[in-house]
């Protein structure tokens, strides 16, 4: 059996299940960008967005994101703020300064929760801006709410 899968689902589900490859390589699930330098989080919230129904792509920093995003457009991405290489302000000036990315939803997700740190992501264009810790059932419901917005506007 063949799949239709890009390079970059390729290497997620390199080494996984044929459960898990049939499941990456279902191209109607929305796909969602992690972005964390911690491999916890990264994991962790994939095993709960992959137990909801979305594919999950993972990278460590912002330039891996970007990476990533040349790959294929995700329909939302999740990013911490800071990061090695590049951080979450950065990778959102590059996502929202690209014709092809600007209308992507953002979600930055972070243990900055200061008032100022907020307001400096907003004004970037971040969509929505949660603390660590977040609540699942929140954050799941974002998530829904922007792919289900993407499928109305395709």
């Amino acid at each position: 059996m063949l799949y239709n899968i890009t390079h970059g689902e390729a290497a997620q589900v390199a080494g996984a299940t044929p459960v898990a490859k049939a499941s990456a390589a279902n191209t109607l699930a929305p796909l969602v960008l992690v972005v964390d330098d911690s491999i916890t989080v990264r994991r962790v919230t994939q095993r709960l967005l992959k137990r909801e129904g979305f594919r999950v792509a993972l990278a460590n920093d912002g330039l891996h994101a970007l990476e990533v995003l040349a790959q294929e457009k995700p329909d939302v991405v999740l990013s911490d703020i800071e990061m090695p290489r590049m951080d979450g302000f950065d990778l959102v000036r590059n996502i929202r300064n690209d014709a092809k990315l600007r209308d992507l939803p953002v979600i930055m997700i972070t243990s900055r929760i200061a008032e100022k740190h907020r307001e400096h992501a907003m004004e970037l264009g971040v969509d929505h801006y949660l603390g660590k810790p977040y609540a699942e059932e929140e954050l799941l419901a974002l998530i829904r709410s922007y792919c289900a917005e993407a499928v109305v506007e395709e």
